[in-house]
């Protein structure tokens, strides 16, 4: 729409700035054919949606520059004329994607359109609320948001998020290797070498299946932790303490537990027998007697 200087009048109406009829709306649609068939033909290759989305506002941007025929500005030129004469945006925000009340089922999933979306394993059998963008697929448990997704353009589709299955796994650490979801965290640069090399390693030192196991069960505690912290620090940034007073951050949960983690325990040696004291328990004991 960046082609077409377009003016946003007070009727509600959206004509162009430089004439006040509405034939020029030609012009608009011709435009969008020019970019159609200039930037989208042939097909472009994207691994990603967000990296196509990325490549169709690079053209956007670069057609800043350029004429259109012979006219004497190009068409960033126009539109940076026009824009002030455009009406503000709301101030309170318009959801345009479409909502679903969905039911997750066994397999810890949901099906959107065909496609399928995973989500906690703590969901199955309960009903939760999804709202599908062009982008992207962001699912609600009440109030609280536990999976957001790229959409998926293919139908038939399947996305699974390797976190989602990590309290499942913990009980059958058995399904982990050949798992879809780790396939998946593989191929996305989720589950690095660096992982593979620390399973190696605990499969060695505990066998497949406890290695597999301990593997799960550290993913467990750093999400935990993870989530802990920004809850901790969701809220305003807090002002640093005065002197005397304690900090802030001390009070959250999940700093205490990294602390208590990090912080090597230390051997506190019995204190010393006092021979004051056991001479006067003897003596107390000799009183109780008589």
């Amino acid at each position: 729409m960046d082609s077409i200087p377009l003016a946003l009048r007070p009727g509600g109406s959206l004509l162009p700035a430089w004439n006040p009829r509405a034939h020029e709306k030609g012009g608009v649609g011709g435009q969008i054919g020019w970019f159609r068939r200039n930037h989208l033909v042939p097909v472009p290759e994207a691994a990603t949606l967000a990296e196509l989305n990325e490549m169709v506002e690079r053209w956007d941007e670069a057609d800043d520059a350029r004429r259109i025929r012979s006219r004497p500005r190009t068409i960033g030129e126009y539109f940076t004329a026009e824009r002030p004469l455009l009406g503000s945006l709301p101030d309170e925000p318009f959801e345009t994607g479409q909502p679903f009340t969905l039911r997750v089922d066994r397999y810890s999933q949901i099906s959107v359109r065909t496609n399928r979306y995973s989500v906690f394993v703590r969901l199955i059998v309960r009903t939760v609320r999804a709202m599908l963008h062009a982008s992207e697929l962001v699912v609600h448990d009440g109030r609280e948001e536990v999976a957001r997704h790229e959409r998926l353009i293919a139908k038939g589709g399947c996305r699974l998020d390797l976190d989602h299955y990590l309290e499942a796994l913990l009980r059958k650490p058995g399904a982990l290797p050949g798992a879809t979801a780790l396939d998946q965290a593989r191929s996305e640069g989720r589950f690095t070498p660096v992982h593979d090399a620390w399973w190696a390693a605990a499969a060695r030192a505990h066998g497949e299946r406890d290695g597999t196991r301990a593997l799960t069960a550290d993913a467990v505690a750093l999400e935990a932790r993870k989530a802990a912290e920004e809850d901790c620090h969701a809220q305003e940034e807090p002002v640093p303490p005065a002197a005397g007073q304690p900090n802030e951050s001390e009070s959250c949960p999940a700093t205490r537990t990294r602390r208590t983690r990090l912080r090597p325990p230390q051997a506190v040696a019995d204190p010393a027998p006092d021979p004051l004291f056991h001479q006067s328990h003897r003596n107390h004991r000799k009183l109780t007697r008589s």
